[in-house]
């Protein structure tokens, strides 16, 4: 059996933007795939994959949706139903039929809504010089709020003061309760009146959401197990590992699991093959750190669908880093092969160890062939660029 050709989990090394979302496209394409699972992160992803000159970027579908792959979104998924409505026209423009029929919903995922996206951006624009680098979707507010229960006005809660009186977090589930969806936006409305107030009523996101609710299919939270039973699944992570909330370099880290733990709780001991994605240099969106930055390359590699956010700030580049490789593999408990992306990059430099000069990189792929097996090659978003191996290794359990 190739390394392959079960259910494999796709996990960034870098910190975000690495290429995980045309490595997924590979993988389904390449072959036959029940589901593509997220089991992290929220509308703050962006995957971009090109197939045929149809161009996505992927914020909460699945990679896998050009490939006819349906897309599962697992309970450690934070969903966005206006975002997830606005990406569904999107794809529906760029060809895919009725995309909304290829999505289920674990009900038990938290929902991001206007209030948590208006009270995020308040805090980061109110640090002023002292960004985080958040996306401003409102992730970290919609984990923080869930933390609340109990909580009482006063109280510090991970670092952040409980500015009212907390009610119960707002699920999928209920989207399809007027009754309980209307509680518990009551209470959002009434603690987060202090910091922001989104422009939409709610009478108006309780009607919305109903209708997001009929038009998805919402499961329990056995559904992951039934697709891993019935086929090969592919688990799309979000983010990079170096912007994990407990591998990360804080505070500029994001509130999400982004190594493969939550996959491996998903597949419940079930036999998978982790892929760690990693660039032939270094990126980075926004504040944080970034030990290799270099305006050269950052010159040298200009990005077709990458670049200054309206809210996150500055595209960032620098030579490849071994450390933090070295730090992000660990992180994962250990990855069973690599994805290599933008081999078409030349002139290449790597940095070995904390303090060393950067040295050239003449045969990248060799340099990364030593340390792990590589999986999947390719160059930018374009699925006419990639190469799926027949690896050598079987599937670790």
């Amino acid at each position: 059996m190739s390394l392959l050709d079960g259910h494999v989990v796709v996990v960034g090394l870098g910190f975000g933007d690495e290429g995980k979302g045309a490595v997924v496209d590979a993988l389904c394409a390449a072959r036959p795939t029940t589901a593509v699972v997220r089991f992290n992160g929220g509308a703050q992803a962006a995957h971009n994959v090109v197939v045929d000159g149809r161009h996505h970027t992927f914020s909460q579908f699945g990679a896998g949706t050009f490939a006819g792959v349906p897309t599962h979104l697992s309970r450690f998924v934070l969903v966005e139903p206006f975002a997830l409505a606005a990406e569904a026209r999107r794809l529906e423009a760029a060809g895919v039929r009725n995309p909304l029929s290829l999505l289920s919903v674990d009900g038990s995922a938290l929902l991001t809504t206007p209030f948590h996206i208006h009270a995020n951006r308040a805090r980061e624009e109110a640090r002023g010089a002292n960004r985080h680098g958040s996306c401003g979707k409102g992730i970290g507010e919609t984990v923080w709020y869930s933390l609340l229960p109990g909580a009482v006005p006063g109280a510090v809660v991970e670092g952040q003061e409980v500015i009212g009186t907390p009610g119960e977090a707002p699920t999928v589930a209920d989207c399809a309760t007027p009754s309980v969806l209307r509680r518990k936006l009551d209470a959002l409305a009434r603690f987060y009146a202090p910091l922001a107030t989104p422009p939409h009523t709610v009478d108006e996101l309780v009607a919305l959401y109903r209708a997001f609710a009929d038009a998805v299919r919402v499961t329990d939270g056995g559904e992951t197990g039934r697709l891993a039973d019935a086929g090969r699944l592919v688990f799309e992570g979000a983010q990079g590992v170096l912007l994990d909330q407990h591998h990360g370099f804080h505070p500029h880290t994001t509130w999400s699991t982004t190594t493969p733990h939550n996959a491996r709780a998903l597949l419940g001991g079930r036999p998978h093959t982790v892929v760690g994605v990693t660039r032939t240099y270094l990126t980075r969106h926004g504040a944080g750190p970034l030990p290799t930055e270099s305006a050269a390359v950052l010159a040298r590699f200009p990005e077709a669908h990458n670049e200054t956010g309206d809210f996150q700030g500055a595209w960032r580049a620098g030579h490849l880093d071994a450390a933090l490789l070295d730090h992000a593999i660990a992180a994962c408990d250990g990855v069973d092969a690599l994805a290599v992306t933008h081999l078409d990059a030349t002139g290449l430099k790597v940095v070995t160890g904390d303090g060393s000069p950067a040295v050239d990189l003449p045969d990248p792929l060799a340099w990364f062939g030593e340390r792990l097996p590589v999986a999947v090659t390719g160059h930018g978003p374009d699925r006419a660029g990639y190469r799926v191996a027949a690896a050598r290794s079987t599937i670790d359990a």
